[in-house]
């Protein structure tokens, strides 16, 4: 149902009617449409922002962040939406290209699209983009929406092992069910995995696998991986229109840098999991950074001379996402979290979202210099968030299921949302709009960039300058000769106290202990409690004797020599006595626990207790 102005409507809803046809004739939306779609106030902060140019919960659009593209295909400066819908419900998936909210043209698909991107295959005028559209094991590239290139995946080599069941197969050596069985073994087993055809046939119901054989089993036996991701990459230059490479990430673990113009691989890299996301900064022919999100919850970080990941990244969750902002890979994880890292994998900051992370991409105001994050919720929330600061909050009707930002018809700030039921929302940023940090998630505090008041340099200062620079290599000399003395005397005392066995841990491998003890009381009793430890993985320990020196003036001990029972290995074993103290001048002393074996005079380990003052007697 479309509105239109008229005087009995109020105020504000004649100028807010008026403003959509200023505006959305640019997108092709030549009608005003209702004065409010979405549930919210007229002064909160997201409608202040956007305006609503459409809405469609019938759209019947189905796809990912991935599979959305805005592009100006016929070089005319009209730039319209492709989209790889994936055709729920047992629908064909098909490519759909969009002009405004109308869909300009449909085109079937022959397997799921995995991506889509626009580049520029060469310098030649008219400037013409194609468009890229991986689907399966294939990259199909589209010149003015028609086809024009059909880039496929090598193959990889197959089983030999299930090359030659298919071959005894093949002359009804073996039966379909022994093929079964032995095919499942080599799929628990075997490193390389089975064809497409071995895995259909594994999946077959018994009475259909004959007829499965017969058709299949004078076919050779091929092994083709598919395309789980892609992206786009300059080549020599870092100009918007600029010449850009393809790159292709694969079943089989393996990143694909193809050439724009003869579709040959210009580079291949190997990863140790499978490439779900893909985010890359610099030019091929010059220097250029690749951060690669894996199944295996890691992302890895590659450069332009290297075949294998130079940095990872170990994620404490799945990733959902993977952003470029600047210098900082934003990740969002399945447990409602954003998080920040640098390329060498220290992480920045993280942000709790208040719902599941369904989608993100990347939000640019160029005229502004702006970049951030967009991520989709489950809760129907679009949250734009520039580092830790929350930017702003779009609110849908319903789950988020794939964004994009950009220029769309000859609107430069245009954001593109599909929700779960298939429903398309077109917003645009209002040109005064101004993203604030606010909200509960703010950066670091004012202060932090405020610059502090250097004091002047002093004449002190400076004399001090000059002699660090005249006399800089007598200074490194004298203060290398002093570490490497304090590294001597540390390494005297440390084989000193092996060889006395004062450390409270044991140095032989023959008896390996481990001594702690605790004292309790305020005083003139003490209760002192030996830990005793044997740390060996299987043997026990017999023959142990405890000895206490101390100062007898000072202190009385019911036993200062006793015998210590057999040690069972991994069980610490709780030694008490009481320890007396007999000064009332609030003087202490420390107690040295000596732990021999019978009949040798050098103790195996020791340890000196610092015994606290009698409170006790001080108080009396």
């Amino acid at each position: 149902m479309f509105y239109t102005p008229s005087s009995e409507l109020p105020t504000h809803l004649i100028l807010r009617n008026q403003l959509r046809q200023v505006f959305f004739p640019s997108l092709g939306i030549h009608l005003p449409r209702p004065p409010q779609l979405f549930p919210s106030s007229p002064s909160s902060e997201a409608s202040s922002k956007w305006l609503d140019a459409h809405y469609d919960p019938m759209a019947n659009i189905h796809t990912f962040s991935a599979c959305l593209e805005l592009a100006d295909l016929h070089g005319d400066g009209e730039y319209k939406l492709v989209v790889g819908d994936l055709g729920p419900g047992g629908q064909q998936p098909r490519l759909k290209v969009l002009k405004g909210p109308t869909v300009l043209s449909e085109s079937p698909l022959p397997a799921l699209p995995a991506a889509a991107a626009t580049f520029l295959m060469e310098q030649h005028e008219p400037r013409t983009p194609a468009l890229a559209l991986a689907s399966g094991p294939c990259v199909y590239v589209y010149k003015n929406l028609r086809p024009y290139f059909k880039f496929s995946l090598p193959q990889l080599p197959p089983n030999p092992l299930e090359q030659d069941l298919w071959h005894q197969a093949k002359e009804d050596r073996i039966d379909p069910l022994t093929l079964k069985e032995m095919l499942e073994g080599i799929r628990e087993k075997a490193e390389v995995p089975l064809s497409a055809q071995s895995l259909r046939f594994l999946q077959l119901e018994p009475s259909e696998m004959e007829a499965f054989v017969n058709q299949h089993k004078s076919k050779s036996i091929r092994r083709q991986t598919v395309i789980t991701t892609m992206t786009t990459l300059k080549k020599n230059l870092a100009d918007e229109d600029a010449v850009s490479c393809l790159v292709l990430g694969t079943e089989n673990k393996e990143l694909l840098v193809l050439d724009p113009e003869a579709f040959t691989v210009l580079a291949k890299m190997s990863l140790p999991s499978v490439p779900v996301f893909l985010e890359v900064s610099g030019q091929f022919d010059v220097e250029f950074r690749l951060a690669a999100a894996c199944r295996n919850g890691n992302i890895y970080i590659l450069r332009r001379d290297s075949k294998r990941p130079r940095y990872c990244i170990e994620l404490s969750a799945q990733p959902v996402g993977l952003v470029r902002v600047h210098k900082v890979l934003v990740v969002g994880s399945n447990r409602d979290s954003l998080h920040g890292f640098t390329h060498k994998g220290k992480r920045l900051w993280t942000v709790q979202m208040p719902a599941a992370i369904l989608t993100m991409n990347l939000l640019e105001q160029r005229s502004r210099g702006l970049q951030a994050v967009m991520a989709g919720l489950a809760n129907g929330e679009v949250r734009i968030h520039r580092d830790k600061a929350l930017l702003s909050v779009v609110r849908t009707p319903d789950a988020v299921t794939s964004l994009c930002f950009g220029r769309y018809g000859r609107e430069d700030h245009t954001l593109i949302v599909t929700t779960r039921g298939g429903g398309l929302i077109i917003k645009i940023l209002k040109r005064t709009a101004v993203f604030v940090e606010g909200g509960g998630e703010a950066g670091p505090p004012p202060a932090q960039a405020m610059k502090l008041n250097m004091p002047r340099k002093t004449r002190l200062y400076v004399d001090q300058t000059l002699r660090e620079r005249e006399a800089g290599t007598a200074m490194h000399r004298a203060f290398q000769a002093d570490l490497y003395l304090l590294r001597l005397r540390a390494a005297r005392a440390y084989a000193q106290a092996l060889e006395s066995s004062l450390s409270p841990v044991s140095a032989t491998a023959r008896e390996p202990l481990k001594l702690h003890a605790v004292v309790q009381g305020l005083g003139p009793t003490f209760k002192l409690t030996l830990h005793l430890q044997n740390t060996s993985t299987a043997r026990p320990i017999l023959g142990l004797l405890v000895c206490f020196l101390y100062n007898e003036g000072l202190y009385a001990l019911p036993r200062a020599f006793f015998k210590v029972p057999l040690l069972v290995p991994g069980l610490s074993y709780p030694l008490e006595t009481f320890v007396e103290s007999l000064r009332d001048k609030g003087v202490s002393d420390i107690i040295k626990v000596l732990v021999l074996r019978e009949g040798q005079s050098a103790p195996l380990l020791s340890a000196h207790i610092n015994m606290p003052a009698s409170e006790g007697l001080a108080a009396a």
